[in-house]
């Protein structure tokens, strides 16, 4: 697992340690951003779905926020899926991102999600597990969940884990669903998706539609 350290200089631009820094984070997706009120810092909150379900853009979405925010982002990449090209195409700022590749092993993910969760300074940390088989993360001590929400309930960071299917839980404050209900193509190139987002957790009676052009 390779680590990256950031200069001491850095410290007093991170984000998450200017005053006045907001309670939560909004997506920059209107419709979502309207029945979310913004997504809670100190806090885990997972999106999860399919293959081409929108959860990529959501989590795209969410880092470039918080880079516009001038905050300083982490990526735990568990599967090395990670587009750097499609995330700029989106507005993530890749000079305010710490990517962490770990190349499928699941543990140095975990080692490494808890590494940048108590050292502070980002304000969100994205653990990705898309691409993880689902009898793997099955497998994960519920205390890994309990200790990452110990970690930054006092803190402005935004813990965002990403898979196919729920794996926090009862530790996520956060908990939406995504699945794509229709794609537009001209002849093989895609054009526009729509994907519809629903907040599990705490439950809303009616779920946001998004739709989404190919940039």
């Amino acid at each position: 697992m390779a680590a990256l350290l950031l200069p001491a200089r850095l410290e007093s631009q991170l984000g998450w340690r200017h005053e006045g820094v907001s309670q939560t984070l909004a997506i920059g997706i209107e419709v979502l951003d309207f029945q979310l009120d913004g997504v809670p810092r100190g806090r885990i909150t997972e999106i999860s779905g399919p293959l081409c379900s929108g959860r990529t853009t959501v989590v795209h979405r969410l880092m470039a926020a918080a880079g516009a925010e001038g905050e300083y982002c982490a990526l735990v990449d568990a599967a090395n899926a990670f587009d750097p090209a499609t995330a700029r195409a989106a507005g993530v700022r890749l000079e305010r991102l710490v990517w962490v590749r770990c190349g499928g092993d699941l543990e140095h993910a975990f080692r490494a999600t808890d590494l940048l969760v108590h050292s502070g300074g980002f304000g969100l940390v994205v653990l990705d597990l898309c691409d993880i088989a689902e009898e793997n993360l099955r497998r994960i001590p519920a205390s890994y969940w309990f200790r990452f929400r110990r970690a930054i309930e006092s803190t402005p960071t935004i813990l965002l884990v990403a898979a196919e299917r729920p794996p926090a839980r009862s530790c996520a404050s956060l908990s939406i669903t995504a699945e794509r209900t229709a794609a537009d193509f001209s002849g093989r190139l895609f054009r526009r998706a729509r994907y519809r987002l629903e907040r599990r957790k705490p439950a809303v009676a009616r779920a946001a539609e998004v739709e989404v052009a190919c940039v």
